[in-house]
């Protein structure tokens, strides 16, 4: 049977005031180049292969290791993936807050919603 999470409401403050924290923090210290844009992007994949690797832990399809994660270590595997995204949309001068609401908006249409939020 599949454990369902349960949902929490985002605390969108924190997570806009984290997010822009984390982007300011590492143009401070690790600089803004083009490079750099570069390599928060790719943070996301390398973010996305944790969740991928979590998940084959929660199946023990590596039979070396066998089951070694929980669906909650998936979660926040992804959660940083999501993170990660946030980031790196912030840190190329975008507004990840109004990105999000644009990619819900679509969602919402695409799966039938006819009272879709502007």
């Amino acid at each position: 049977m599949t454990a369902i999470l349960p949902v929490r409401r985002l605390d969108p403050d924190l997570l806009g005031q984290a997010v822009r924290a984390a982007a300011n923090w590492l143009d401070e210290h690790n600089g803004a180049s083009r490079e750099d844009m570069g390599l928060r992007v790719l943070k996301v994949v390398e973010e996305a292969g944790e969740a991928a690797a979590a998940w084959i832990g929660v199946t023990g399809q590596n039979p070396r290791k066998g089951h070694t994660h929980s669906y909650a270590d998936v979660a926040a595997e992804l959660a940083d993936v999501a993170f990660a995204a946030l980031v790196a949309i912030e840190s190329l001068n975008g507004d990840a807050a109004e990105e999000l609401h644009g990619v819900a908006r679509k969602v919402l249409t695409r799966v039938g919603r006819t009272e879709v939020p502007s």
